[in-house]
């Protein structure tokens, strides 16, 4: 893993008033079902692929926005962000974005926008692993651009500590609660043993283990993930309901089980703000399920495309009259679902 510099910039922020959840009523009416028929039957031989759709939004957003810019291959014009390096390898999903788009646009040509789709995926993978539902705000329109850039700037990694975690997310418009809410996504899905086995054996150059693991889990993962070994071996987030969207990821954060070292500071840093927060998600799944809604529409917001900004793509990995020379080596997915950044 490399180390991964946050930028705080401006960026393009919009209000909710710019989107909204009955966009697509008249002119695509069957799209809330298309999107859910697709990932359900994709879910059934492959249940990690909900976790995924939710990082691949996550991913998307935190690069200039929520515009599908992360679905663009290569091209003589666009450097993609696939091949940025917490996505290198690790983003997974973005066939399954293929082929949403394939029916939508058979049933409603030229209308929906990838972003859009991205977006509705990551709200349908979370209700299918039991967790909630919210009305997605819609009209978002599909960049022109890629940024690799920012891609390797603005993406938290797994070793971030609180101070980092917050400015990261401060640089997108979230605050602390939205930090805490989002990172729960890691209820659920897998991680590479490369994003957190410095914490098992050679914890911040030390020789020595991460303190805040539990001990017992801590000779857990040492067995998944033997020192010196390939990295790619994958271990749950969650190992007490690892397919299922619950409230155990912050249970697991005050019993020292969690995965990655992002992840424990949330509860682990001495006189954190985040420490309350994890009590009470932990103590309160519907207050959790409520303030994980509300940050993902407020995340779903950021720098959207609207109007006659962007464009419709006719397919999500090119912009409309570029698809020669697409990279081969970008439409390939990973066959891993491991995290290099720390979502």
């Amino acid at each position: 893993m490399c180390c991964v510099v946050i930028v705080i910039g401006a960026l393009p922020f919009s209000s909710d008033a710019q989107l909204n959840p009955s966009f697509y009523n008249d002119t695509c009416p069957t799209l809330h079902s298309i999107v859910g028929q697709v990932i359900t039957n994709v879910s059934k031989s492959d249940p990690r692929m909900l976790a995924s759709l939710i990082r691949l939004h996550f991913h998307d957003c935190f690069v200039q926005g929520c515009d599908g810019s992360i679905l663009l291959n290569n091209t003589a014009t666009i450097v993609s962000e696939q091949q940025a390096l917490p996505n290198n390898n690790s983003i997974r999903g973005l066939d399954v974005v293929n082929q949403i788009k394939t029916a939508v646009e058979n049933a409603c040509p030229g209308v929906v926008s990838c972003a859009d789709i991205l977006t509705l995926a990551a709200e349908r993978s979370v209700v299918l692993a039991n967790g909630p539902t919210w009305q997605v705000p819609l009209g978002r329109r599909d960049s022109l651009t890629a940024n690799r850039t920012l891609a390797n700037q603005n993406l938290p990694a797994p070793f971030f500590n609180l101070t980092q975690l917050k400015s990261a997310f401060a640089a997108q418009g979230l605050n602390t609660t939205d930090l805490v809410a989002l990172s729960g996504a890691h209820t659920f899905g897998k991680a590479q043993c490369s994003t957190f086995v410095s914490r098992l054996y050679n914890f911040s150059g030390t020789g020595n283990p991460d303190t805040t693991l539990n001990t017992t889990y801590l000779q857990t993962l040492r067995a998944i993930c033997p020192n010196g070994g390939p990295g790619t071996n994958l271990t749950n987030f969650d190992p007490t309901t690892p397919n299922t969207f619950d409230k155990n990821y912050y249970s697991n954060l005050k019993i020292h089980k969690g995965l990655l070292q992002s992840d424990q500071e949330l509860f682990s840093t001495t006189g954190a703000d985040t420490i309350a927060i994890v009590n009470r998600f932990s103590d309160n799944q519907t207050l959790f399920f409520e303030s994980f809604k509300a940050a993902m529409i407020k995340m779903g917001n950021i720098g959207v495309l609207t109007g006659s900004q962007g464009q419709i793509r006719k397919q999500c990995n090119f912009v409309n009259g570029n698809s020669a020379g697409l990279s081969t080596f970008a439409t390939k997915e990973s066959s891993q679902n491991g995290m290099v950044s720390s979502f």
